[in-house]
């Protein structure tokens, strides 16, 4: 079976190694993909960041192409099982999402809300999601501004995403008790719990452990022919459903693919953070204290003036050049350039300028990014939309491989063609962490 993996944002992969990402959906690319050895396929559909009729048509698109795909590979729906990622923070169109691919790619017995994320804090227990023990809605990320939350009952929380279409009451839990007796030994009651789910119930299941994820994935795997489930979820889940065993590089093997000059020197690298929670705040300060990286900050405010302005092209191409000057000096000076957007929220009339704003800064720094790319020695890129339009639109691949996890959740990917070939580029998840996470990412590269 095929583990194909809609990822809302490029952090889904964050708990695999040795597989394709990729950043385009033509039916070419799809049969390249299911082609690939691996087990596991994920299509970084960037869905997050759009609005949700843009949202349901990539979905959409997605799932029309890859039923091509299959059919021109002699393969069919009961060969893929079909995993929704969503922000394991309870972000993106969580509840859209999964409604267009079952009208599009259905029918299916339950859809598994399963937003686990261990290796990052995130648990579900009593059908209550957590962040490091407390409910997720008294966090930061439940305010945020597209997509915010009230409550951390996942039952609640998929009522009040849409809009009353599913009733809390009739929600399906899965429980730690239901998962540790099917790990012990008691499977065949997990099995039949499952095989009575029917017209697409929705169901959430709880987390603690991996071990608890690993017989969720059992239980789906040997009802494969008889019951087709869609996930919604976070990374966790992914390994469980196709792990792909140990990483072959180990944490400092993978720095060690750290590009160098033709005198066998480490090239320098470039650090890019667009995420703007807090976290990513704290991250970024303790970075720019260390006196080898040197900020440049890209002003918000400024570009959202010159958007409004009557010649914007023009005048964002003329700070791009006046920035990219700035980093070459900085490479050349043997500092590492660390590239930011002003911190702080700013104020927009609509959401469709938010998005602009956002999608235009994301670009800017791809576009800065590719300028830069044939003297780095390594990237990293912190937050989902800075990384996407990175990879897909700054360095226009088609796909990345997968090498491995730097550190937990923080995904190491190296193009295999292009001006960025074999650039290491760490995936760095905005809400991921510690406040030195980010400085302790830079060194491990930086060490290479």
């Amino acid at each position: 079976m095929k583990v194909v993996v809609i990822d809302d944002d490029p952090t889904g992969s964050q708990t695999v190694h040795s597989c394709l990402l990729l950043l385009r959906w033509d039916v070419e690319a799809l049969r390249r993909g299911l082609r690939h050895g691996s087990p596991l396929l994920f299509v970084l559909a960037d869905t997050r960041s759009l609005t949700p009729d843009g949202a349901a048509q990539r979905n959409r698109e997605i799932v029309t192409n890859l039923e091509k795909a299959l059919a021109e590979e002699g393969l069919d729906r009961s060969e893929i099982q079909l995993v929704s990622r969503g922000a394991s923070t309870l972000r993106g169109h969580g509840v859209l999402e999964p409604a267009v691919l079952e009208r599009c790619f259905g029918p299916f017995a339950a859809t598994l809300h399963v937003p686990a994320f261990i290796e990052g804090g995130r648990t579900t227990v009593n059908g209550v999601h957590l962040l490091h023990g407390e409910p997720v809605h008294t966090t930061p990320f439940a305010k945020d501004r597209l997509f915010g939350f009230s409550t951390s009952d996942l039952s609640h929380w998929l009522e009040q995403k849409s809009a009353g279409a599913i009733c809390a009451a009739d929600v399906v839990k899965v429980s730690l008790e239901d998962l540790d007796q099917a790990s012990a030994g008691g499977m065949p009651h997990l099995i039949q719990r499952l095989s009575a789910l029917q017209g697409n119930a929705a169901v959430v299941v709880d987390a603690e452990h991996q071990s608890q994820l690993a017989a969720l994935a059992e239980a789906v795997l040997a009802l494969k022919g008889d019951r087709r489930f869609l996930f919604r979820s976070a990374a966790s889940v992914v390994k469980a459903l196709a792990d792909p065993g140990p990483q072959p590089l180990d944490p400092d093997g993978l720095a060690r693919l750290r590009r160098r000059s033709p005198d066998g020197g480490g090239l320098p690298g470039l650090v890019m953070v667009g995420s703007h929670v807090p976290l990513a705040d704290q991250q970024l300060m303790r970075l720019l204290g260390d006196p080898r990286c040197i900020g440049l900050e890209l002003p918000v405010r400024r570009i959202a003036r010159v958007l409004a302005g009557g010649t914007p092209d023009l005048l964002l191409a003329d700070l791009e050049r006046e920035w990219c000057e700035q980093l070459q000096a900085l490479l050349q000076s043997g500092r590492t350039p660390v590239l930011f957007t002003s911190r702080g929220e700013i104020r927009l009339v609509s959401a469709s300028e938010g998005r602009l704003l956002s999608q235009t800064i994301a670009r800017l720094m791809g576009r800065l990014a590719r300028a830069l790319a044939p003297g780095l020695g390594y990237l990293i890129s912190k937050g989902g939309i800075t990384t996407q339009t990175l990879l897909a639109d700054g360095l226009g691949l088609e796909a990345v491989e997968l090498e491995g996890q730097l550190m937990p959740g923080l995904s190491l990917v190296r193009p295999s063609v292009g001006v960025a070939q074999a650039l290491p580029i760490v995936t760095f998840p905005g809400n991921l962490g510690t406040d030195s996470s980010l400085f302790e990412a830079g060194q491990r590269m930086q060490a290479g």
